[in-house]
């Protein structure tokens, strides 16, 4: 079975940082591309940064120069982490792989940015 799940999220003040965690199982980690997607209230979910197996990245440009995509293929866990965090950046993110076509996600952890 193939599970995801994410950590780090929380509360933080305008400007702030977070580190978000994604623990994967069930796949053979280091031939995956991995992303990351957040859902804000009301708005569909986006995709935020992707890394592939190669480890090149991608991101949406809203995050370029303040969110960084990594991968620990040892603790086959992908990172994102967030800084000069903006309101506009709360949202449940959720990280995302596919296999054998199908896409599995986790359960998401809340970001919030709020003063």
């Amino acid at each position: 079975q193939v599970h995801l799940v994410e950590s780090g999220g929380g509360l933080v003040q305008p400007g702030g940082s977070l580190r978000l965690s994604c623990k994967v199982s069930g796949v053979n980690f280091r031939l995956h591309d991995m992303h990351w997607y957040r859902q804000a209230p009301g708005k569909e979910r986006a995709l935020v940064a992707s890394i592939a197996a190669s480890g090149s990245t991608m991101y949406t440009e809203s995050v370029k120069d303040r969110f960084t995509i990594s991968r620990d293929n040892v603790r086959r866990t992908v990172y994102l982490q967030m800084n000069s965090l903006k309101p506009e950046d709360t949202a449940v993110y959720r990280c995302s792989t596919w296999r054998s076509g199908v896409n599995f996600w986790g359960t998401g952890t809340q970001v919030t940015v709020s003063s």
